[in-house]
């Protein structure tokens, strides 16, 4: 009999969908992003050469006028996400949280505030302001997001675990990655997509080894672009003329951030229809535990495809591609042993969404701990017998302990 783990084989599921849609907030997008780019690009600009040039005001008055009018949309942003993180009928905090905590980035939102705080008291206090220092917010907060979300990537290849709760991730878990952490919290509560989205996205994160990955090499695209785009403008600020420097300061990010958007965009659309073309043929040669956040399980994105043509030594454990169905020797017997975890997987998902409608209804409008863990609890009970023939291992554990 052939192993399962060299085959594929067909079935008609999908990936488990997300409930949220861009297409339809375009409109309040295009108009948040407008408020921000007027607030964080055109107004430090406009104010400190119409300031400098047009008045005879004093160089530290013209840095102290700047400084107080800068960043009302971010200010609002902070104490809107706060209110609707922290209110007592919250429908946006993390899943299965307590009322106290905020999720992951609203903390580091915290923090790169307070480090942009002392950045620019220190750059306005002096009599002559040091203008080049003035020109850095923007470049630290790339440096700040790049290095915790690269950061967090390398303890997760490293198998180290959530050292406390990550949004949605309990502590004690396999440390997800980083992007995953941003897409929940930024959809959830800016985007109003609500815990109803961080279930969604909680549940296709945990049974696509495919969107994982996929989620992980975008996350490495972003935060080392962003280090080395920030390491770039730093360089610039400190080796050009001081309008100079103070302009590029404040608009190179914004044109890093847009040349790595438009890629970006086809990236992902490519990817997730991949995921989609190849969700029906369950590939047991990922490898790692099914509908668990495994770190082992490594499937053929585009990227890991582009990555074993060039630099072939890294592709350290030989991997099949979607329609390499051919090894199959006893496909039959192959076929019954996947086929039932492809059923176990149809069953959980049936069960968890009558669990979560009941938790997302109940009093408060907070996802309580049973209504995931029950639906987990339940289908461990139902399922253990038809696993442990296949696989030695239960692959639906709690939602909690993934």
């Amino acid at each position: 009999m052939a192993d399962p783990a060299d085959t594929t084989v067909e079935t008609t599921d999908g990936p488990p969908p997300l409930p949220y849609s861009l297409r339809q907030r375009k409109r309040s997008i295009a108009f948040f992003w407008t408020l921000f780019v007027i607030d964080t690009l055109a107004q430090p600009l406009i104010l400190y050469f119409a300031l400098r040039y047009g008045t005879s005001l004093s160089l530290n008055l013209v840095f102290s006028i700047s400084t107080a009018a800068l960043g009302g949309v971010s200010v609002f942003e902070y104490f809107y996400r706060l209110y609707n993180l922290m209110r007592s009928k919250s429908r946006a905090r993390p899943l299965n949280a307590r009322k106290s905590w905020l999720d992951f980035f609203q903390i580091n939102f915290t923090i790169v505030w307070l480090i942009l705080a002392v950045e620019l008291i220190v750059g306005t206090v002096p009599t002559i302001p040091y203008i080049r220092l003035l020109a850095m917010p923007l470049p630290t907060v790339m440096f700040y997001f790049g290095a915790v979300h690269l950061t967090l990537d390398i303890l997760r290849m490293s198998g180290h675990k959530a050292p406390f709760r990550i949004s949605s991730t309990p502590q004690g878990s396999v440390m997800p990655t980083a992007l995953y952490v941003l897409v929940e919290d930024i959809v959830a509560v800016d985007g109003g997509g609500g815990q109803s989205f961080r279930y969604a996205l909680r549940k296709r994160y945990l049974s696509s080894p495919y969107f994982r990955r996929m989620l992980f090499e975008m996350n490495c695209f972003w935060a080392g672009g962003s280090l080395i785009a920030a390491a770039a403008i730093t360089a610039i600020i400190f080796t050009t003329p001081i309008n100079v420097a103070y302009t590029l300061g404040w608009s190179l990010p914004f044109a890093w951030a847009g040349i790595w958007t438009l890629i970006t965009f086809p990236w992902v659309r490519a990817e997730l229809r991949r995921e989609r073309e190849t969700w029906g043929l369950v590939q047991q040669n990922h490898g790692g535990e099914p509908f668990t956040d495994d770190i082992t399980a490594n499937p053929r994105t585009r990227m890991n495809s582009f990555q074993a043509r060039i630099l072939p030594f890294t592709n350290r454990e030989k991997q099949t591609s979607p329609e390499s169905s051919s090894a199959i020797e006893e496909p039959g017997a192959v076929h019954d042993n996947v086929g039932n975890v492809v059923a176990d997987h149809n069953t959980r998902a049936a069960g968890d969404e009558e669990n979560f409608v009941a938790a997302v209804t109940a009093e408060e409008g907070t996802i309580g701990a049973g209504g995931l863990e029950r639906s987990a609890s339940r289908h461990d009970h139902e399922i253990t017998p038809t696993t442990n023939a296949n696989h030695n291992t239960d692959p639906n554990q709690d939602l909690e302990k993934q």
